[in-house]
């Protein structure tokens, strides 16, 4: 086996300086996305790519721009000039010479910042011979490998606490498939989220301070000028004292109670008041913490021990504080959103809820604290930047698991490829996850892939036929068949990697390793299927 570092490209001190010194800028655009929690994870994060085709190359090129960490290329094979028309990281000077080592120097060239290295060898015989090599790194991305040592190394990244990418393109097809025990994050960032304005159940000092705004202002501009939240308020302690205590919860009450708000308008073009109407869903909302975080504190690993990772720590805290000084609520995140309000009601609202989220936060601070002491870790082990972001976020908390790649191969649900072989719209997926198997079973026995060399076309096409029904029937699921137009295609594709496929793959693997690196996000469950004769991007749970 041969490894080697690449050599940076020469540059003046002065240059290479400006460079490092200036990261903020350099990576202006994603820290605005995952910030620097964020950042500060990638670019300690260690990431091995096997095979560097152009679905390999293409994932890792996203990465090292992104500023990842380090890299490390494993491939044994030489450039050859077929590469050229769909590997943009090698040229006709590299043909003939180690392919690891070429994209390897390309990838460098993009972002000198990164320490990359490769490695002259076969990738399934890395597996094969060496399987503690993986434990060095924080994730692996497996591109182009057969189905047996996909599921060999699924097994050695598990037992390493490795994360793993799988990606595969193969002519207008392709799949990525994450694997890993467990994925917890902590900042989902979903796309669509209720405010954490606590309308529906506001604490001592929200309540007072809208106890000193009066609705019946005499003076106009004050009274457009009221913030929806203090409307919403007075409107819902209103409403509960003249229904027993609750708030609206029918489709009738809910239009009453929009109804009271519009009686309180003086005019009609009160842009607060129009506010407040259409915020009324706020007030609706259910008190407490969602189902999914209730089923996230009620894990078996919400039970702290000295094994624990810090997310399941602080959820042992968060569950903790939902019970005692929460009273039954979250966290709050402390921040509040636009709205038509005087300067002073809307800084003022800002203080009183930048001041709860602190005071809850020193609250869980102090818990997290006391249960790290309590299982014999450092009881600092967890950084306060670290706690409050999962204040801030305690409502978006996610829990991913991912079933062993062996487990899926042998015993899928029957039921589900019956229900995607049947369903119009998913049988394309469905005959690709299939399709993608069988041709590696038509390798093993052939040695070549379907429709691989000129001649014989018809011969493939009947013999992959009859490996994907027998396949089928190995998965329990006798009777079914994969279109026929499928198995002509896979065979006409002949394993080839287009570029244009490739790099799309290459941009799904990169995108699902950045949101497990960074934990920001959540990552795809199940088996990504490219259909790129049908233009569709399907998720299989099998």
């Amino acid at each position: 086996m041969r490894s080697e570092a690449v050599k940076r490209p020469r540059k003046q001190v002065d240059e290479e300086e400006l460079t490092m010194s200036e990261p903020k800028t350099k990576y202006d655009r994603q820290l605005r996305i995952w910030g620097e929690l964020g950042q500060a994870a990638l670019e300690e994060a260690s990431i091995c790519l096997l095979n560097c085709g152009p679905t390999g190359s293409e994932a890792l090129k996203n990465l090292v721009l992104g500023g990842v960490g380090s890299v490390t290329v494993v491939d044994g094979s030489k450039v050859q000039l077929g590469d050229l028309g769909n590997n943009f990281m090698v040229d006709l000077k590299s043909v003939g010479q180690s392919k690891a080592k070429s994209v390897c120097a390309f990838l460098q060239e993009l972002n000198d910042a990164v320490k990359a290295k490769f490695i002259e060898e076969n990738p399934d015989t890395l597996i094969t011979t060496n399987p503690s090599f993986f434990s060095q790194f924080t994730l692996v991305i497996a591109t182009q490998l057969v189905e047996d040592s996909m599921v060999k190394l699924d097994r050695i990244c598990r037992e390493a606490n490795v994360k793993l990418v799988l990606a595969r393109s193969y002519g207008l097809a392709g799949f990525v498939r994450i694997s890993v025990k467990e994925h917890t994050i902590i900042d989902s960032k979903p796309d669509h989220f209720l405010d954490d304005l606590r309308l529906n159940n506001p604490w001592p000092e929200l309540r007072s301070f809208v106890e000193t705004i009066d609705l019946n202002v005499s003076d106009l501009a004050a009274h457009k000028h009221i913030p929806y939240v203090v409307i919403l308020v007075k409107m819902a302690d209103e409403w509960a004292q003249s229904h027993g205590g609750n708030l609206p919860s029918t489709r009738e009450e809910k239009k009453e109670f929009k109804d009271l708000v519009k009686s309180k308008r003086v005019t009609m073009d009160e842009d607060n008041y129009r506010e407040a109407i259409e915020s009324a869903f706020k007030v609706f909302a259910p008190r407490g913490i969602s189902s999914e975080i209730q089923k996230i504190s009620n894990d078996s690993c919400a039970e702290p021990s000295s094994n624990s990772s810090d997310f399941w720590v602080m959820v042992a805290a968060l569950k903790e504080f939902v019970a005692n000084e929460g009273d039954g609520e979250a966290p709050l995140e402390g921040s509040i959103p636009d709205m038509t309000s005087s300067t002073e009601h809307y800084i003022n609202l800002q203080k009183i809820y930048l001041a709860k989220a602190e005071a809850d936060f020193l609250f869980l601070e102090e818990r997290v604290r006391n249960i790290l002491k309590k299982i014999g870790r450092d009881p600092s082990s967890i950084s306060k930047p670290t706690i409050k972001s999962f204040c801030k976020n305690a409502r978006k908390l996610k829990v991913c698991r991912y079933r062993l790649l062996e487990d899926e191969f042998s015993n899928p649900s029957v039921t589900e490829i019956q229900k995607y072989l049947a369903d119009e719209d998913y049988s394309g997926a469905m005959g690709f996850y299939i399709l993608l198997r069988a041709v590696d079973r038509f390798a093993a026995n052939n040695n070549k892939n379907p429709g691989q060399f000129d001649g014989g076309m018809d011969e493939d096409i009947f013999r992959l036929r009859n490996i994907a029904s027998s396949l089928l029937t190995d998965l329990g699921c006798n009777g079914s068949v994969v279109p026929d137009d499928l198995i002509n295609e896979m065979c006409r594709f002949g394993a080839s990697e287009l570029h244009v496929v490739s790099a799309f793959i290459g941009g799904i693997a990169s995108q699902e390793v950045i949101k497990l690196v960074t934990k920001q996000f959540v990552p795809m469950v199940g088996t990504y299927i490219f259909n790129g004769i049908d233009h569709k991007s399907q998720l299989l749970t099998l």
